[in-house]
């Protein structure tokens, strides 16, 4: 019987399991979009640049709020609802402010001449467009998936104090934070 019991307790639940699926497959994806990368650069045409510092900055920024979404998980396991809201909420104002600087690191690349799109673009800096812009969309994904955890949680007459939602938000939360911060130093080494 205990054995049993342990084999039940190492059951992955099937939320989970579906997020690391899906995890695999946003891995493979960027792991093609960063290969095709390193292989058009070695093509004519490609020119050489430097990151804006906003890209630094906005690294900061995901890497704070995966402190801060850390906070708001433990403070939901230990039912501690106001300090789980403020920390949750700091979390998703982090996530719009990584993406604003994003935008605005997109602007500066525009500013210095460096054409994305369109005729006369350059192929680095497409790519770089649109790996980061597919990132960011994760992001975005990250945030509306918080704006639907907290009206299941703060929406309903009863309290539902399942933690398993928050757990996968904050899987996926990390997640995103440790794929920019590896396309951050991807592009940062590979300019």
């Amino acid at each position: 019987m205990g054995d049993v019991m342990t084999v039940e307790q190492k059951k992955i639940h099937p939320y989970k399991f579906n997020l690391w699926l899906g995890l695999a497959g946003i891995i493979m994806m960027f792991a093609g979009l960063t290969s095709a990368y390193i292989v058009k650069r070695s093509q004519p045409g490609w020119e050489s640049f430097t990151l804006p510092r906003i890209f630094l900055y906005s690294t900061i920024v995901m890497l704070v709020s995966s402190v801060t979404i850390q906070v708001a998980l433990k403070a939901f396991r230990e039912r501690e609802m106001a300090r789980y809201r403020l920390f949750f909420g700091i979390t998703a104002i982090l996530g719009i402010v990584f993406m604003i600087m994003q935008i605005n690191g997109f602007y500066q690349f525009q500013a210095n001449g460096m054409k994305m799109i369109g005729i006369g673009s350059n192929p680095a800096y497409s790519f770089i467009l649109a790996i980061a812009g597919v990132h960011v969309l994760h992001v975005l994904g990250g945030l509306i998936a918080m704006l639907v955890i907290v009206s299941r949680v703060y929406g309903k007459k009863k309290r539902n104090y399942d933690s398993v939602p928050i757990e996968i938000m904050t899987t996926y939360w990390h997640f995103v934070d440790l794929l920019w911060v590896y396309l951050f130093v991807f592009f940062s080494l590979l300019h």
